[in-house]
């Protein structure tokens, strides 16, 4: 980087940190922080922003910081510039997440391209999808492309098994709508129509009445019995769409902020052909659904997302935090 300009470095790293907040997070929750140091991105963990009932181990959290970080580094790709990246760098600082730092000029490839175009057009879809199937040449390039980052994305193909996962998905939703303060928490993060809030889930995410798709995957519940939520249509959205899981071999934070950046990697490219993703992380946030998961379907691999994926017929609209919140910059003494 030693041919650019001081200037010139720190609208690059600006840049990286514009897109690094249009990750996905859990709930929209947005649980990061970015500081700016020389030619330094310092990816930080927001801890205010975690679930305490919902990710008591911070899990969710550190996938949503990844793919965070995944942005970051298409950004800095796409901006002509090799990235050096530490995970985890600091033991003593277990909220230091990464540190990245431009490298050496090297052009972006199309691939790149076409990834960071999708970085704010993607949005997360809250419903059932349209009869049109997902091409399997397209979901097999989707495991390829979590594989780069050294997490395994199967797609279920078993009836039975997705009838398991989805069974699963219905009695954490039905266990967790039971418990009030864990409700409570989730609903902090659902926005009331007219919202001028830029984090949680925005009324219009989900629609006010969607149709069940068969086997039935749960929604949560962010309108909590207010007539909250889109008009969109749904009557054509009843296929679960392609039920997949996003899987690693280990369950450690590393392994986490790298399922993070394999989901950004498989929703990027996925969207860039209009296909969409519905998250479902319920029985996920429950130790013995997680495991029953874990053991019966996934050959002891550790589940990190549970996502359908398919065309949808609605849009909404994204909304993000300014950078000004999150990011810090520290000045050369």
């Amino acid at each position: 980087m030693n041919t650019r300009t001081a200037e010139e470095i720190a609208s690059v790293l600006h840049r990286a940190v514009q897109a690094a907040v249009w990750a996905p997070s859990v709930h929209n929750t947005q649980p990061w922080s970015f500081v700016i140091d020389g030619d330094e991105i310092a990816l930080r963990a927001d801890s205010a922003r975690k679930l305490r009932l919902g990710d008591a181990t911070g899990r969710e959290l550190s996938i949503s910081c990844g793919a965070a970080l995944m942005n970051v580094r298409l950004a800095l790709r796409v901006l002509g510039c090799e990235t050096q990246v530490r995970v985890l760098p600091d033991p003593d600082r277990p909220a230091l997440l990464a540190t990245v730092r431009p490298g050496a000029l090297l052009a972006p490839d199309e691939h790149i391209r076409l990834l960071h175009a999708e970085i704010e057009r993607r949005r997360t879809h809250r419903a059932g999808f349209t009869a049109l199937p997902v091409p399997d040449r397209l979901v097999e390039t989707l495991a390829a492309q979590a594989a780069t980052e050294g997490a395994r994305l199967t797609p279920i193909r078993s009836e039975a098994a997705v009838r398991v996962i989805a069974g699963l998905t219905c009695a954490a939703q039905d266990v967790q709508s039971q418990d009030r303060l864990f409700t409570l928490e989730m609903i902090r993060w659902a926005q009331p129509p007219g919202s001028t809030h830029r984090e949680g889930v925005p009324a219009q995410g989900y629609p006010r009445e969607s149709e069940p798709t068969q086997p039935d995957f749960a929604q949560r519940d962010y309108a909590h019995g207010r007539p909250w939520g889109s008009d969109a249509d749904q009557s054509v959205s009843t296929s679960p769409g392609t039920v997949t899981v996003l899987t690693t071999p280990g369950d450690a934070p590393e392994d986490w902020i790298a399922a993070g950046q394999a989901l950004q990697r498989v929703l990027l490219h996925a969207s860039a052909y209009d296909v969409s993703a519905a998250f479902h992380t319920q029985a996920l946030e429950m130790f013995h659904l997680r495991e029953f998961l874990r053991q019966e379907l996934l050959s002891g691999e550790y589940p990190q997302m549970v996502m359908r994926l398919g065309f949808a017929v609605d849009e909404s609209e994204g909304v993000r935090r300014p950078v000004t919140e999150v990011l810090e910059e520290r000045r050369p003494h």
